[in-house]
């Protein structure tokens, strides 16, 4: 297919360099990337397919940014095959792309590639994303919930671009609170039914301990004690601790198996415990390791980020090291040229104590650069923020079937005669609450309300589904689709047509552009973009007509629509129904 933003900066980049007598002003492979890169799409249709703004070079070439575009417009030679003709509009230049070809170009590759959008560009990287992550002996609550379909869909998403990718739930299943949880269980342990609801119950001990905790500095330090123990691998403290962890994986794959999530590893922080003492020992050896107040630190005063405690004054372990350790190890086993951590923003002074201190740990450059922590918004409730030890936690699993039972509802008021009723119910509930937290930029808050997650009117999980479902009621009605060759190009160059090809055609780019930023919300709004403009297209056109021609080209850009917007749905994490 061909690449006009390549064809565009090829031109740009020439006409550059006449209009400057051939002087090289700037690295040429460099400079045409930048210039592709500074290529944009104008929200308003009438002022070109492409722009490329000229503000940009105004410092290189030290011009007006209008005098640049009215010289680069002078200069530039262009294939008129490709490019039908160009403007300039104050400091901006801007294409209109020849729209026959672009239907042609974007209807064959739509039936040449059976996974349209994917590409190799990936090829031979190792890309980790860790995601989900939750705490054992507590609720899988919403905030786990944006982690895991957020880490989900960039696995995907790196998966078919190509990538090595490799998806790790990295759980939260060692630390002080189980010295804590170990205590609760010793002195109440008979009191609960941990074999019939184990989350629940150990939840009850943990705020009863804590409660304790509060009271008593000696339950505290007894606490601190069986933790310590467990770090000893001590029998009694390893095998509660074995059993907590065990019952609440049995908990946690509902969740996951509901949601259609699936990890290449899940190693918890209890995974590097024994290569801890390595990292203690690198950092010794790099000369940056000291004491302080008995405890052994890393000083990063100077970098503006505080002290990393490496180990604590009691000799306990910290999270800030098995993160040390996990790093160390995954560069040494996967050699990753990204390895991205899927956590809140809260967490982000920890990953840039632990990214700088990684520079020490005698791994490939590519691997610390390659480090980054893709920040999330913090999911409150109404109340404020969330708390296992207060309580106010709002459950996933609980959610998830609250979703699906509503569905269910609505179906039985509309259609109670649907086929596979709860399969459907399955597909658009869980598929509501995935996208409403892939809807917006990640990084900002979400208030947990029912009435928005299970919103199904509007920019949401179910009005994409619902297009889609409407494309394919669409397609049963003709005996075949016809091929992309037999379609006449020219009867989909009109404004509603044009709008979604250049949408479909701008698919890879999408997905590209969402590994670039890490934030899958772009293909949630590219989805609802396309759903927007299928939609408007079907209000104003009859697509089963008595016109052949005009019906053949009407029913393979439905089609086109209806594969666009499954394969994206899919590296969402959502499924589509049958019927809705």
């Amino acid at each position: 297919m061909i690449d006009f933003k390549e064809n565009i900066s090829a031109s740009i980049m020439n006409a550059i360099s006449i209009s400057n007598n051939k002087k090289e002003i700037f690295d040429e492979n460099e400079e045409k990337d930048k210039i592709k890169e500074y290529i944009e799409v104008p929200k308003d249709d009438t002022k070109g397919d492409y722009a490329f703004p000229c503000f940009r070079l105004a410092k290189e070439l030290r011009k007006a940014p209008q005098q640049i575009a009215q010289e680069i417009q002078e200069k530039i030679q262009i294939n008129e095959k490709i490019i039908n003709k160009i403007e300039v509009v104050g400091g901006y230049i801007n294409f209109y792309i020849n729209k026959q070809l672009l239907v042609k170009e974007t209807i064959q590759e739509i039936e040449k590639s059976k996974n349209y959008g994917s590409s190799k560009i990936g090829e031979g990287k190792n890309i980790i994303v860790e995601y989900s992550a939750p705490n054992i002996a507590k609720p899988f609550h919403i905030g786990h919930l944006r982690t895991t379909v957020i880490g989900a869909a960039l696995y995907n998403i790196y998966k078919y671009l190509g990538y090595n990718t490799i998806g790790i739930n990295h759980l939260g299943d060692y630390g002080t609170q189980f010295g804590k949880l170990i205590e609760g269980y010793k002195r109440w342990g008979t009191e609960y039914n941990i074999e019939e609801n184990p989350i629940e119950e150990l939840v009850k001990i943990y705020v009863r301990i804590n409660e304790e905790c509060k009271k008593d500095e000696k339950t505290l330090e007894a606490c601190r004690e069986n933790f310590r123990l467990l770090e000893e691998k001590d029998e009694y403290c390893t095998k509660l601790w074995e059993k907590f962890r065990d019952v609440s994986l049995k908990e946690f794959q509902k969740i996951y198996d509901l949601l259609g999530v699936k990890f290449d590893a899940v190693t918890g922080e209890s995974f590097y415990v024994d290569k801890m003492d390595r990292i203690e020992k690198i950092l010794q050896e790099e000369n940056i390791l000291t004491e302080s107040e008995g405890a052994k630190i890393v000083d990063l005063e100077d970098k503006g980020l505080g002290v990393c405690i490496i180990k604590k004054a009691n000799g306990s372990s910290i999270y800030a090291t098995r993160d040390l350790a996990a790093i160390k190890y995954r560069a040494e086993t996967y050699n990753f040229d990204k390895c991205l951590y899927v956590v809140a923003y809260e967490q982000a002074l920890h990953f840039k104590q632990i990214f700088e201190v990684a520079k020490y740990l005698q791994i490939p450059e590519k691997c610390v650069k390659g480090l980054e922590h893709v920040q999330y918004g913090m999911t409150r409730v109404a109340t404020g923020k969330m708390s296992t030890r207060a309580g106010n936690v709002v459950k996933v699993e609980e959610l998830l079937n609250e979703a699906i039972k509503r569905v269910e509802k609505i179906i039985d008021e509309k259609d109670a005669n649907l086929e596979n009723k709860k399969e459907e119910a399955i597909k658009i509930g869980i598929g509501a609450v995935i996208f409403n937290n892939l809807a917006t930029t990640i990084i900002k808050d979400q208030i947990f309300d029912w009435k928005n997650v299970l919103n199904f009117q509007g920019e949401t999980g179910p009005y994409i589904q619902y297009t889609y479902v409407r494309t394919q009621s669409v397609l049963e009605k003709v005996s075949k689709i016809p091929n992309a060759d037999e379609i006449e190009t020219e009867l989909l160059t009109d404004e509603l047509s044009n709008n979604i090809i250049k949408l479909i055609y701008s698919f890879n780019e999408t997905l590209v552009l969402v590994t670039e930023k890490n934030d899958p919300s772009i293909l949630s709004r590219y989805l609802i973009d396309l759903a927007k403009k299928f939609s408007a297209f079907y209000n104003e056109n009859k697509i089963i007509v008595k016109d052949q021609k005009i019906q053949d080209a009407r029913i393979y850009l439905t089609f086109a629509v209806g594969k666009t917007l499954e394969i994206g749905a899919s590296l969402l994490g959502i499924k589509m129904p049958n019927r809705m």
